[in-house]
């Protein structure tokens, strides 16, 4: 995960160690702040990848931080969580800026997913104050991009892994006249099938099982703006039929709903596939494919664009060790220049996170340069000798537990099912719901029967 770093903004203390506790074992780097002044503080002295705020908080609440933090740093993905969720109080959220709106109690592994999409998305190697266009080739493919800003077409862009697709995808959308409207991402290859359709297109409440609430689709929350279809070729063909029709008749409907909601949406696309060869080979319509490649745009592997290089190399020590004038010798260079990296950019700031861990001093020499691979190198793999390392407990224990904690203490307090549902800001089928799942995990909750029965 490369120590990306989120920032929970929690003024509840237990609540916000589970957080930051579900957080590290993802190998994020969590961040606390107990309210929105220290949260603010974190913005003058550190980069930051996402912040996650609670709403209902003293002083300045998560609204009004999602105000100041937009205003003073926008390009922060920040993500608001709350125990009264509406579908107004979401669209307003997302008007304001916000990149996520979640409701509580929630599931570890949805935490997860989205910082996944947010944090990691909010990191695009090549775009950090700036694109490094240094080569000649990626000068002219940024010429082209600026001009076809300037229109509203759909534009494809195909390119290996982690060669700064999605990159280009926001300076085109940075240069164009929807720039003031919301660019939004989805990685189409990062989220399981059954789930996909839901997050392009929304759903309505009771739409499916766990609909709780209604919920805006990547395509309503992106109308004005520009919707990046990352990796769009992973899609699977029975759902390109639906995505196709939403394409021509600039309208959506959501799962479970009756009504058509108009769309004004720019579309960008990205492959890393050749999608002609997909078309042929019956993996992806040969309908949506025209829809979608009326711009190409190709951009090459870094090893193409060798000046490149070493531009973005020193973007990387500066973005890593800002404070400090780190040097690279000629070595360095050298080893950098002449490496194949077929991990593109990605793999080029994963080498230069390591080099600044190996240097012995202010200067990175080729003997920190490390590649990935046993044969370019690298450490080689841990002897089976070697005492096996302590079970990470299962990502979502910790967070259950809590819930758990929260709900039984709900019903305790207020001796009736409606009353707890009401003060945990969950419907009462929520809350039975919750009951039988703990049944199932193994936890009696006979002692609580009175209570339950009692509503």
């Amino acid at each position: 995960m490369d120590n990306h770093s989120v920032l929970v903004v929690e003024d509840d203390p237990d609540l916000r160690d589970v957080l930051c506790q579900t957080l590290n074992m993802s190998g994020y780097e969590a961040l606390e702040a107990e309210n929105a002044e220290q949260a603010l503080k974190f913005l003058d002295r550190r980069k930051l990848d996402l912040i996650i705020s609670d709403v209902q908080m003293p002083g300045i609440n998560g609204d009004e931080l999602l105000k100041l933090v937009k205003r003073k740093s926008p390009e922060i993905p920040f993500v608001l969580i709350t125990a009264y969720g509406s579908v107004t109080r979401a669209v307003e959220a997302m008007q304001a800026g916000a990149a996520d709106y979640v409701v509580k109690p929630f599931e570890a592994e949805v935490l997860i997913e989205m910082v996944n999409r947010l944090a990691l998305n909010s990191t695009s190697s090549l775009d950090d104050g700036g694109m490094v266009v240094e080569d000649r080739r990626s000068r002219d493919i940024a010429d082209l991009s600026r001009r076809v800003a300037a229109t509203d077409v759909t534009v494809m862009i195909s390119g290996e892994s982690g060669s700064g697709k999605e990159v280009f995808a926001k300076f085109i959308h940075q240069h164009s006249a929807r720039n003031d409207q919301p660019f939004v991402a989805i990685n189409c290859a990062a989220i399981p099938e059954p789930m996909l359709e839901s997050i392009l297109f929304g759903y309505e409440k009771g739409a499916f099982t766990g609909a709780y609430t209604a919920r805006a689709g990547k395509f309503e929350r992106a109308n004005g703006g520009t919707l990046l279809l990352d990796e769009v070729s992973e899609i699977d063909i029975g759902l390109q039929a639906k995505l196709l029709r939403v394409i021509q008749e600039r309208e959506v409907e959501r799962l479970g709903g009756s009504r058509a909601i108009p769309l004004d949406v720019r579309l960008i696309a990205t492959t890393n596939r050749n999608l002609k060869e997909e078309v042929a080979a019956g993996r992806f319509r040969e309908d949506l494919y025209y829809r979608l490649n009326v711009f190409p745009l190709h951009l090459p592997p870094l090893r193409e664009r060798r000046d490149d290089i070493l531009p973005l190399t020193h973007r990387f020590l500066e973005k890593f060790e800002p404070a400090t004038a780190v040097q690279i010798d000629e070595t360095a260079r050298q080893s950098l220049l002449n490496h194949g990296w077929s991990g593109n950019v990605r793999e080029l700031e994963n080498v230069i996170q390591r080099a600044l861990i190996l240097k012995s001093g202010g200067t990175v020499t080729a003997d920190d340069i490390v590649f990935e691979g046993p044969e370019n190198g690298a450490a080689p793999a841990t002897p089976a000798t070697a005492e096996p390392e302590t079970p990470k407990p299962p990502l979502a224990s910790n967070l259950k537990n809590r819930e758990r904690e929260i709900i039984m203490a709900a019903i305790e307090a207020h001796g009736s099912r409606k009353e707890a549902a009401a003060k945990l800001g969950i419907s009462p089928r929520t809350l039975r719901y919750k009951l039988a799942q703990f049944r199932k995990e193994g936890m009696d909750t006979s002692c609580y029967a009175n209570e339950v029965k009692a509503s």
